[in-house]
Formats: structure tokens, sequence, C-alpha cells
């Protein structure tokens, strides 16, 4: 019997690319037979490390960006929709209580389902209600939602300000980075907001 192939899933709810991956790769992980591992990352901590300068800062990147995923919401028919002001919300207030607060979910669970439902949560609200992500109301917002109880939201708003969590958040995005010069069998999928054509990353992954 063949052994489901493990795929990493780093991702920030800022990144209107990991969106469309994070969608995509949940629509079919099933069909794909595949072990999912959601990894909650920090997009600004991928960016610096890697010196890769954002759409902001390039002209001609931010334009492509634009026409790019909105060929790419229709093509996934995914909800992705600007926000008013997308270099404050994604670069100015960035997502670093967000991911935190899915670090959280995702340590307290121990698995993928409720990290699932509130990475959703936290996407549509930037990438489709054009709402904030970085305040405890908002977080509590997109728990409530996503069907977290009271007192699961309180005990993840008081563990995602943690040491611990911030450590976690600081490992996992430094393994998004050293992802690429690791050895083994295991596949890492890294989304980010400056990230090549979706469709053709999982053809070459997927061959689909």
């Amino acid at each position: 019997m063949t052994s489901k192939k493990v795929v990493e899933l780093f991702y920030d709810v800022a990144s209107p690319y990991s969106w469309l991956g994070f969608e995509i790769i949940c629509r079919y992980k099933n069909v794909w037979n595949i072990d999912l591992k959601f990894r909650p990352a920090f997009l600004g901590g991928v960016m610096k490390g890697s010196g890769n300068k954002s759409p902001a800062m390039v002209q001609k990147k931010f334009l492509y960006m634009g026409k790019d995923l909105s060929r790419l919401t229709d093509y996934f028919d995914v909800p992705l929709q600007h926000p008013a002001d997308p270099i404050g919300v994604i670069f100015k207030k960035g997502s670093l209580s967000a991911m935190r607060f899915l670090t959280a979910v995702q340590e307290r669970e121990g698995g993928n389902t409720k990290a699932e439902q509130v990475s959703r949560e936290l996407f549509l609200r930037i990438w489709n209600e054009d709402k904030d992500i970085t305040e405890p109301g908002s977080l509590s917002e997109a728990a409530v939602k996503a069907g977290l109880s009271e007192s699961e939201i309180k005990e993840l708003l008081e563990l995602y300000t943690s040491p611990k969590m911030k450590d976690k958040l600081r490992s996992t995005t430094q393994d998004a980075l050293d992802y690429g010069e690791r050895s083994g069998s295991d596949l890492s999928l890294r989304n980010d907001i400056t990230s090549c054509d979706v469709k053709d990353v999982f053809k070459q992954v997927f061959d689909i």
C-alpha cells in the first residue's frame, strides 16, 4: 500500500496568492490523496529573509500582480477582491497578529480542521470583506464564524501573544526560508505575494 505524500503548506493570510493556493489544495487534497499539513508563517519575515522586494516597491510587479490575480480569481473561482488600500493592509498593518493567532489555533488543536476554518475566515476578512485582521476583536470575530466556542477563543487570545507562539511562528517562518535546501521525501509549497503563477505551480507538482 502506497503511503500518502506529505505536503506542508506554508502560507500567510496577507497574501492573495496564499489564499488561492490554500483553497486549491484544500479542494483537491482527497483527489490527490495527500497528507496536508498547514504551516502558518509570516510573509514579512519571508520577504526580509529572502531579500525579495515587495510589489509596493516595484511598480511593474504591482501592476502585473493585479492583472494576474484577476485571471487566477476567475480561473479558480475564489471570491477574492482587493481591499480599498492594499498597500496599507498588507505592508503597513500586516498580518503578524493573525499568523500568531493561527499558530495558536493549530498548536492547541494539534491538527488541521480548526486551523483551516479560521484561516479561511481570516482570508475572507482581508480579501473579500476588506476588514481588519490585526485587533483581538477581529480575530475573535473570525474564530466565531469558524465555529470556535467562547472558551476556546478566550484561551487562544491568551495564548497567541505568548513567547511560545512568537517563537513557534518565527521558527516556522525560518523553515519556509530553509525548506528548499533540505533533503527528504516530503513536499513543501510556499505561497507568497510574489510567487509565480499558481496554475503552473500545481501543474508542476501534481501534473494536473
